[in-house]
């Protein structure tokens, strides 16, 4: 687990925007719960959700459609809630950070790590736009 100081900046990339932090099971099924589409981002301390994937998703909702609930699960931290989310992006391999678009509790879109790593938050944002055109 990492020191609660050390995560709270990039809980706050997040939380700043509208993100809700999802910190236990019951948390994660409330969300999924949700009415419309809820983008559920799985937060890291590497470097690539610094650079790539908190400045994606940030930049993704200047679009005009964009998904009706924002949450997010911090990997390394919220152990519990995070197994949870991650059980719910089947049959994708956990990976963080991640991305998954949920239209109704279903999941309609994924982002892994691997589409993340190594491109620019732009890239990843138009990703995240497609997405959000189609389903939201």
């Amino acid at each position: 687990m990492y020191p609660a100081d050390l995560v709270k900046p990039m809980r706050e990339d997040l939380t700043n925007i509208g993100f809700q932090e999802l910190h236990t099971v019951e948390d994660v099924e409330k969300a999924m719960k949700l009415e419309g589409t809820t983008l559920v981002v799985v937060n890291s301390v590497c470097g690539c959700a610094a650079a790539n994937a908190r400045p994606g998703a940030r930049i993704s909702l200047q679009n005009a459609k964009k998904p009706d609930n924002l949450v997010t699960v911090f990997a390394g931290v919220d152990k519990e809630a995070t197994e949870k989310a991650r059980d719910m992006m089947v049959p994708f391999p956990p990976s963080s950070p991640s991305m998954a678009l949920f239209k109704d509790g279903e999941l309609v879109h994924m982002l892994e790590r691997h589409h993340i790593e190594g491109r620019p938050a732009e890239m990843i944002a138009e990703n995240l736009i497609g997405a959000y055109n189609e389903f939201c």
